[in-house]
């Protein structure tokens, strides 16, 4: 997973002569993960990709972490960043490890280059706004909801249309894959699986640019920005064919699956990564026992830290918390509902909430951009008894 796809002209056998109208060679490239024994796809270029004009060290790339200070957990709100720049200069930290960064943009403007993360796999989840990712595999609409997976090493642009755009942006360097267990051992979605491959969607229509002149990328690698001038356009791929490609998959299109009694956190597993797992809490049904009480129970993280960002809804476990927020709870402490939310939750039918949650089995950090953000009465929040009922609003 994801699936075999191709596009555009390919010739028959791979790694052969493969020749343009006038007798020239079309160049090829293996894109591929985990050297040769990953996925991997082959595309065709008008141009060798290797052609450098020119190259340029840009900056620091690598985060910054501040001391965590007393173990407690935290709220951090997001809704006030500032809006910004473009997806990849208006990105902020707000927290991470070795394995995982979890970032906030509020772009105000399309890129005006090109970009490519040589360290990391990134996974977009699109709260609001709408626009076109673009890279050498082609075209990939997006809008509300979708969750974007670009792999490694993939060249991109990303096209914003209209207004208010805001993302929560993950980047891994082991990548966003779907759950095991949700697959068989030939990799397909399985009929338990909360969504299966007609949910996903692919670059459906190839961007060929055969042309010269001077062409930016923005190249992430070794912990630094780098700027590449290339003597032709970086998407002149005339095909290609293969598993590895960027693709969507709206949070809308995850089924929930409900029980009786309480279902666990991992029934809303949506990805996993190495170290992390990121699980998508969406409009359901609540539980049908007779005396089933439809908020989580009491849990401790005893391996893990978690974090959720509260997309829109009502999220019945939570007072004091709003929209855009995202709530850290570490390992090392026990976490649950707030006073009087468990009472309530009693005889509810079904939720509208919607959030996007990420358990890390290593402990986060925070950065001192996130720290400037948080509601420092959180931590004691649960024997407060003046906090407001949540006003988180769809």
């Amino acid at each position: 997973m994801p699936f075999y796809h191709r596009l555009g002209i390919l010739p028959q056998k791979r790694h052969t002569q493969f020749r343009k109208p006038d007798g020239s060679l079309y160049r090829e490239q293996v894109m591929g993960t985990k050297g040769f024994s990953g996925i991997q796809s082959i595309l065709y270029h008008c141009h060798s990709p290797t052609r450098l004009k020119q190259v340029e060290r840009l900056g620091r790339a690598s985060v910054e972490y501040a001391d965590y200070g007393p173990l407690r957990p935290r709220l951090f709100k997001s809704k006030e960043i500032p809006e910004s720049a473009d997806p990849i200069s208006g990105r902020c930290v707000l927290m991470g490890n070795a394995d995982v960064t979890i970032a906030v943009a509020r772009p105000t403007q399309s890129m005006e280059y090109h970009y490519r993360n040589g360290e990391g796999h990134e996974m977009f989840f699109i709260h609001q706004g709408e626009g076109t990712l673009h890279s050498q595999f082609g075209k990939l609409d997006f809008g509300p909801g979708d969750y974007l997976n670009i792999p490694i090493s993939t060249t991109w642009r990303m096209e914003l249309r209209g207004g208010e755009h805001r993302m929560l942006v993950f980047e891994s360097p082991n990548g966003f894959e779907p759950p095991k267990r949700y697959r068989n051992e030939y990799g397909q979605l399985i009929e338990n699986s909360p969504y299966c491959e007609r949910d996903i969607r692919v670059p459906g229509e190839l961007e060929t640019h055969d042309e010269t002149g001077d062409f930016e990328i923005r190249v992430k690698a070794r912990g630094e920005f780098h700027c590449h001038i290339l003597d032709h356009h970086p998407f002149d791929v005339v095909g290609w064919d293969g598993y590895l490609y960027p693709y969507a998959f709206n949070i809308g299109d995850f089924e929930p699956i409900t029980g009786r009694i309480h279902q666990p956190p991992p029934v809303h597993q949506t990805w996993e990564g190495w170290n992390f797992v990121i699980c998508s809490f969406v409009p359901r049904l609540f539980d049908y026992h007779p005396l089933s009480i439809p908020a989580p129970y009491n849990h401790a993280n005893v391996n893990s830290d978690e974090v959720i960002y509260y997309a829109q809804g009502n999220f019945m476990s939570r007072k004091g918390v709003d929209q855009y927020d995202l709530s850290l709870h570490p390992s090392g402490l026990p976490h649950g509902p707030h006073p009087g939310t468990v009472e309530a939750s009693i005889g509810k039918q079904r939720t509208e909430e919607l959030a996007v949650m990420i358990d890390t089995f290593h402990p986060l950090q925070v950065t001192p951009f996130a720290s400037k953000y948080e509601d420092e009465r959180y931590a004691y929040s649960w024997i407060e008894h003046d906090l407001q009922t949540s006003t988180t609003t769809g």
